[in-house]
C-alpha cells in the first residue's frame, strides 16, 4: 500500500472517528463539529466529527444576517493556498471512496480530451448556483435558505448520512419521498462511473475541488518540471487519469497531486515540494 492510500485511510478515520453514533443512529454534534475538515464529508454522517465546508459555507450564506462566511472562507482559502488540490488527492474521504471503486476489475475508460475540456467547467457551475447564488437570493420569509447543493446534489451526503440514518432509524423511512429517491439516483449514477471513470465527481461536480482548484498555481505545495531532464516522452500525460499534459501545465487547475506522473517519469524530470530549489 502506498503513501498516498495510508494517508487516505487516516484521513477518512480521523474524520469519521465517532463510531457510537454509528451504533446509536445518532449524529454527533459536539463542539468539534463546530470546525470544518479539509475534505469533503458530510455533516449529517452518524461518524462524522467536523463540519463539511461546503454545508457550512452554504449555512451561514443563506442567512439574513450573514452574507458571507468569513471563517469558512478563511479556512478553505488557508488550506487552499498551502495544498492548493492536494487535498483532494489525498485527505479528501470521499475522494478515497471513488479511488477504491475505480479498482474494481473491470474496462476502464479515458474521457476524451475535447469533452474532458468542456465537462471540467461544470463544477464551477455548481459552486457558482448552487453554493453561492441560490443560498444568497432564493430565501424564505425569515431570510433563510436550505442548503441546495447538499439539498439537491450531493452524493456524499446520500452516502455517508442519508443512506445509514435511514437504515437505522425505523422513524425516518417512513419519510422517504422523492427528493431521497433523485439523490439516491446520482449517488448511483456516481457509484457506477467512478467504477469505469477515474473521480467523475471530483472532476466534474465537487465545489470544494472547484474553490481549491483556483490556489493550485499559487499554493506552496507545487508541482516543478525540470526543463534540462524533461524529454518531451508523453510518459507523464499518458500515465494521468485526468487527461493532464504535465509537462506543459504541471500546476493545473485539474491536477489533485496524485503523484503518479512523478513515479512514472523516466529521467526524474517531475518534482513536488513546498518550495521547489534548483
Amino acid at each position: 500500500m502506498d503513501k498516498r492510500r495510508i494517508t487516505q485511510i487516516i484521513s477518512a478515520t480521523l474524520t469519521n472517528a465517532n463510531i457510537k453514533g454509528f451504533v446509536q443512529g445518532e449524529i454527533y454534534k459536539g463542539n468539534l463539529k463546530k470546525m470544518c475538515i479539509p475534505g469533503m464529508n458530510c455533516y449529517s454522517c452518524p461518524s462524522a466529527i467536523g463540519a463539511c465546508p461546503i454545508g457550512a459555507l452554504q449555512a451561514v450564506v443563506g442567512t439574513m444576517k450573514y452574507n458571507v462566511s468569513l471563517y469558512v472562507l478563511g479556512i478553505i482559502s488557508l488550506l487552499g493556498v498551502i495544498f492548493g488540490r492536494f487535498i483532494c488527492g489525498w485527505i479528501c474521504p470521499f475522494g478515497l471512496i471513488e479511488d477504491l471503486l475505480y479498482k474494481i476489475p473491470t474496462k476502464k475508460f479515458k474521457v476524451n480530451r475535447s469533452v474532458n475540456n468542456i465537462l471540467k467547467y461544470f463544477k464551477y457551475f455548481v459552486l457558482i448556483t448552487f453554493v453561492i447564488i441560490l443560498p444568497t437570493f432564493l430565501v424564505n420569509e425569515f431570510g433563510i435558505s436550505p442548503p441546495y447543493f447538499c439539498e439537491y446534489i450531493c452524493p456524499v451526503g446520500t452516502l455517508e448520512g442519508g443512506l445509514p440514518l435511514i437504515i437505522m432509524n425505523e422513524s425516518l423511512r417512513k419519510t422517504i419521498g422523492f427528493l431521497f429517491y433523485w439523490k439516491l439516483m446520482i449517488l448511483l449514477v456516481i457509484v457506477v462511473l467512478s467504477i469505469f471513470i477515474y473521480r467523475p465527481f471530483c472532476r466534474y461536480i465537487c465545489p470544494l475541488g472547484a474553490l481549491y482548484s483556483l490556489f493550485n498555481k499559487i499554493s506552496f505545495y507545487k508541482y516543478k518540471i525540470d526543463k534540462n531532464k524533461c524529454t518531451g516522452c508523453n510518459a507523464c500525460t499518458n500515465k494521468c487519469k485526468i487527461n493532464i499534459e504535465i509537462h506543459e501545465n504541471p500546476n493545473s487547475l485539474e491536477c489533485i497531486r496524485c503523484g503518479q506522473c512523478i513515479k512514472i517519469c523516466p529521467t526524474n524530470a517531475i518534482k513536488s515540494n513546498f518550495k521547489y530549489r534548483k
